[in-house]
């Protein structure tokens, strides 16, 4: 058998991890006493910067179309890469400088710029003047006439170019900063510093009185002379890649990403948040489309022939969808979190939350779930779930859940990401922001499944695709106790969120097995699910001409229902239109799928399906309380009781007519 093809993203993985690995042996080479040959390590780091450069090039010009096989959440494996790419980039670039004759660091051309000179010399004559034109942006930030200079120059400018200008400035520390990682500079509060290089990307490298160098974000420091000039100078800088991003699209990525790690240093740097808080990887998943919408995840998915559906089937002797068990199938209840630190001042937080998916350590496997917790102002750390109340409890409040999954993947398991929706009171920014993750693996070491039984799982700070970052600095100094009692209460102290797993009884295990092999939701929904399934299988198995027609299917249903699945508050209301309804059924009836296929259609349509295409109901914003307000007002009100009469009626509005309402597109709904 043939070796797999390598794809080209997969490549530009490998050089990376090749790099790093040399990276790593040159900083362990020059941090020996006994180095020889300064000379030799600092050429050897021009050399591994200019690698970087040259991977970082060839990154930007790749395209999902290029790889030779389908790669799961190809941007964000991409985005990964950019950032490892320039965090070599920056250890380089502080490791240079650290290496490099004292009189070279204090004056001159930076080693980026010497670098450019040299990598450029056989190209345009425009691209021997990009030292002055380097030069004469960091003194004038505000100068457009630069933006037309050729890509070359831009694409060496992207990754934490250095502008030195004239000479070191003097800053002053506006807070205490602890470095983080290898190459960062710690420094106290009014200590002044000497900046020797401003980067794009808001780290700063700066030398204190002891002549000790390292990065430092910007936003912990002030110009001592310039005091007046230093906010706008320091809304201007980032704007940098602003003005060439027609030149440069693919570095939009980065932008963004290091826009939103700024946003989050900034928040810190004023104290508004904890160590470990990042921007939320899942939310800004769901921001980009259905594709990880339940929507997409209800809808039947295609054999690898797409002539027929891999996980819709009828069962010939009952006429009823054939139930297909899943490699995992599982119920779970979110019982609680603990010791989640809260936002600080200067943050309203609009929502405290769990989303949660399948998940393979790698790539996110299936639709993503939220759960909202519900606060308690006296115990600001901890959040619970399922609030005891009168009536039925809404889904988003409904912390039984249930999830489905057919990857074969090892280390398949349940990714639950800690979050808040906030607005800054100072701008009214509103950002969505991880309070931490953590991740159940389902399976052990030797394949089998783990013990249902409820867990007690530890919060981690950063992203999933980051390595283990401490949410509490305070609890993970070096040198605490190590005694089993200190042990103890160290643990008591560390954040957890405690889950419940559950085996699945008898009959909500018959109508998990009708639902899609992978699919995540709230369990008070399986019911209308599987119902709804029914009703698709129905349209898609037996009423279609041949299963080659790919028509139209008129069915107002199946074309809209998936919506509602995305719209926790009109599910709610079919939900509670359906248990009225179904509490006046005979016992035998409850059991018919005939009855129950025409109670869904009829109750849909009077309860749900007017509303979602009304002109008067506001358009879903999450976590946007005075939105969520007038939605409830609509949907519950007595005069939204849909009849014939109220449907032609004048008083009734309605959104613009479209096709797509009341018809269902296989081609373009099903999963490929």
């Amino acid at each position: 058998m043939p070796p797999k093809r390598r794809g080209p993203l997969q490549t530009v993985q490998r050089e990376t991890d090749d790099i790093k690995r040399k990276v790593d042996a040159l900083v362990q080479q020059a941090a020996k006493p006994d180095a020889s040959d300064r000379t030799e390590t600092f050429e050897r780091c021009k050399e591994l910067k200019r690698a970087v450069e040259e991977i970082m090039k060839t990154l930007k010009k790749l395209s999902k179309a290029d790889e030779p096989a389908p790669v799961g959440n190809y941007d964000q494996c991409k985005r990964d890469e950019e950032k490892r790419l320039l965090t070599l980039h920056e250890r380089l670039q502080s490791l240079a400088f650290q290496l490099q004759p004292q009189d070279d660091e204090m004056a001159g051309p930076s080693s980026s710029q010497t670098e450019q000179e040299s990598d450029e010399e056989n190209s345009d004559e425009k691209d021997e003047s990009s030292e002055d034109e380097d030069a004469e942006e960091e003194v004038h930030d505000d100068d457009d006439d630069d933006d037309d200079d050729d890509d070359s120059d831009d694409e060496d400018t992207e990754i934490g170019q250095t502008a030195t200008g004239q000479g070191p400035v003097s800053y002053v520390a506006l807070s205490a900063f602890t470095g983080e990682e290898e190459g960062d500079l710690s420094i106290q509060k009014g200590e002044v510093l000497k900046v020797l290089s401003k980067n794009k990307d808001g780290w700063w490298l700066a030398q204190n009185s002891n002549g000790q160098k390292g990065l430092v974000p910007k936003t912990f420091l002030k110009d001592s002379e310039r005091e007046n000039e230093d906010e706008g100078e320091s809304e201007q800088e980032p704007e940098e890649s602003d003005i060439k991003s027609s030149k440069t699209s693919n570095w939009n990525t980065i932008r963004k990403a290091v826009t939103e790690i700024d946003a989050t240093d900034v928040l810190s740097a004023m104290g508004a948040i904890p160590p470990g808080f990042r921007p939320s990887t899942l939310s800004r998943l769901l921001e980009e489309g259905t594709s990880y919408r339940a929507s997409h995840f209800i809808q039947p998915k295609l054999s690898q022939s797409q002539l027929s559906f891999k996980d819709l089937h009828m069962d010939p002797d009952t006429g009823k969808v054939h139930g297909r068990p899943s490699r995992v199938s599982l119920t779970l209840t979110l019982w609680s979190c603990r010791m989640i630190p809260p936002p600080g001042v200067g943050l309203q937080v609009l929502s405290r939350h769990v989303r949660l998916c399948a998940f393979n350590g790698t790539q996110v496997l299936s639709n993503i779930h939220t759960v909202r917790a519900t606060y308690n102002p006296k115990s600001p750390k901890t959040w619970s779930f399922s609030p005891r109340m009168t009536g039925m409890l809404p889904c988003l409040l409904d912390g039984d859940c249930f999830l489905r999954c057919d990857s074969e993947s090892p280390d398949l398991g349940i990714l639950f990401e800690l979050g808040v929706t906030y607005i800054r009171n100072s701008t009214g920014e509103r950002g969505d922001l991880s309070c931490g993750w953590a991740f159940l693996k389902l399976f052990d070491e030797s394949g089998a499944p783990i013990a249902l039984r409820t867990q007690e799982l530890t919060i981690h700070g950063g992203t999933p695709f980051e390595r283990d970052t401490d949410m509490d600095t305070t609890s993970t100094k070096r040198g605490y106790p190590t005694g089993v009692f200190q042990q103890m209460l160290l643990s008591r102290k560390m954040p957890k969120l405690v889950v419940k797993l559950k085996s699945v009884n008898t009959r909500s295990r018959l109508l998990l097995n009708l639902l899609p092999d992978t699919i995540v939701g709230s369990l008070s929904t399986v019911h209308l699910l599987a119902t709804y399934r029914q009703i698709l299988a129905d349209a898609l198995l037996l009423d279609r001409v041949t299963m080659c027609n790919a028509d139209l299917i008129c069915s107002s249903v199946l074309a809209s229902f998936p919506d509602v699945l995305d719209q926790p508050d009109l599910m709610d209301a079919f939900r509670k239109s359906w248990t009225e309804s179904e509490s006046n059924l005979r016992r035998s009836d409850k059991r018919d799928i005939s009855v129950l296929k025409q109670m869904f259609v009829s109750i849909y349509m009077a309860s749900v399906f007017q509303l979602l295409y009304s002109a008067e109901m506001p358009t879903p914003c999450w976590a946007d309380e005075e939105v969520e307000s007038q939605r409830a007002r609509i949907i519950y009100s007595p005069s939204q009781k849909i009849t014939v009469e109220t449907i032609l009626s004048s008083q009734c509005s309605h959104q613009a007519f479209d096709i797509t309402q009341v018809t269902y597109d296989l081609i373009s709904r099903a999963q490929h």
